[in-house]
């Protein structure tokens, strides 16, 4: 099976400009092509996944990814998906999350002189002066169809600021000039992403003539209206400062039922064949898809030693025999503590099982949480240093666990 053909049956392609084009230069490995990354935080979370499992599996048959960094772009902010406006950055943290985006695709991709290469937006659009923009670019683009496209649709009622709606000429030019200096010649996104990703391909065809192709990648889970990486606590993050990796195993032994089969299809590199027979399996093994599923994800992001540890942590756990070495762990001092002691609610919101101490209270209500095994049935338990020295194991459910320790 050609790689095109395997994006297809893996259900990664969403909508393509020019289909039997783009199927024989990335099955002939001659797609030179970019996939953008905004540098918003200080880690990838794994909303960034799939891109970056595609830009693998597209590299693995020969083709070569341009990673583009938006340190330019960053200074406006992507209005796709959004009900407001993105927080203004200031250009030292773009500098800084660019650097750590770098470091952590180096675990997937290849860079080198005839690999990929990792250019920044910041170099060519800083630096561009107004009036030939307007002139230059502008002149390409109608109002009319701009406003039509679904990125600005759905910010029309509360307001689209002038800034935001030079995102799209931003995201083509980028196209526009990755074609012109690297011989860039298709650009890849999610399907969010499509009336940029056209902008960009109509933009070189009227200024040079050429044709370049756009393709877009299915979100994951984006029909069910999730947005894949998120969690009650927040993202879930490719920096294991951030998320563990046995809270990154977990998040995936989690997924919903219903998501498991597409999720292995989607973002691992199990052959379909394999895959295919998993499928048949019995309702009754569902667990065992997760546990495969989480540990080729884990083993891929943080290698197969702390792939290995998180799930014989989770084992462990779940098996009751209490295992607590690799589960995450907060520590407190003697400062976190009020005339040396600290109330369970406020540990709940130590360890991100809750955002306030009033959702604390109320899961603890609920009956939701344990320490050491213990439901925690009254709002007025109180922990001192001497209580936490050898540490308290917090359970928030079935299937989160959280360990305190002293510093």
């Amino acid at each position: 099976m050609n790689i095109f053909e395997e994006l297809q049956a893996r259900g990664l392609i969403a909508q393509v400009t020019d289909e039997k084009e783009i199927k024989d230069l990335i099955n002939n490995g001659g797609a030179r092509f970019y996939i953008g990354f905004d540098p918003t935080a200080d880690s990838l979370h794994v909303g960034h996944f799939m891109a970056l499992c595609l830009m693998k599996r597209l590299q693995m048959a020969g083709n070569k990814p341009v990673v583009l960094i938006g340190g330019g772009t960053a200074y406006i902010g992507d209005p796709s998906g959004r009900t407001d406006m993105r927080s203004m950055m200031t250009p030292e943290t773009i500098r800084h999350n660019s650097e750590c985006f770098k470091k952590q695709m180096e675990k997937f991709i290849t860079f080198g002189d005839d690999a990929a290469i990792m250019v920044n937006n910041a170099d060519w659009l800083l630096g561009l002066n107004y009036i030939d923009v307007l002139r230059d670019v502008g002149a390409c683009f109608s109002v009319n169809n701009m406003l039509r496209a679904e990125c600005y649709k759905q910010r029309m009622e509360k307001g689209l600021s002038f800034l935001e709606f030079n995102y799209m000429i931003m995201q083509a030019y980028d196209f526009y000039h990755l074609h012109n200096e690297y011989g860039c010649n298709m650009q890849f996104g999610g399907d969010d992403q499509w009336s940029n990703m056209l902008a960009g391909s109509d933009l070189i065809r009227k200024k040079t003539g050429k044709d370049a192709y756009a393709m877009t990648i299915t979100l994951l889970m984006n029909s069910e209206g999730k947005k894949m990486g998120k969690t009650a606590k927040g993202a879930v993050w490719l920096d294991p400062q951030k998320t563990s990796p046995f809270e990154f195993y977990q998040y995936w032994r989690n997924v919903d039922d219903a998501d498991v089969m597409k999720c292995l299809k989607m973002l691992t590199f199990i052959p379909l064949e394999e895959i295919e027979k998993m499928e048949q399996w019995e309702d009754s093994r569902i667990n065992e898809k997760k546990e495969i599923l989480a540990f080729e994800l884990t083993a891929l992001v943080h290698g197969e030693d702390e792939a290995n540890k998180a799930k014989e942590s989770a084992k462990a756990l779940f098996g009751g025999c209490g295992d607590s070495d690799n589960m995450p762990t907060t520590e407190l001092t003697t400062d976190d503590f009020v005339d040396g002691k600290i109330s369970i609610t406020e540990l709940i919101v130590k360890c991100k099982f809750a955002a306030s101490k009033g959702e604390a209270k109320r899961l603890i209500n609920q009956g939701g949480i344990s320490v050491n095994d213990n439901v925690v049935s009254t709002l007025d338990v109180v922990y001192s240093p001497e209580d936490i020295k050898d540490g308290l194991k917090i359970r928030k459910g079935k299937k989160h666990f959280h360990k305190i320790i002293m510093k």
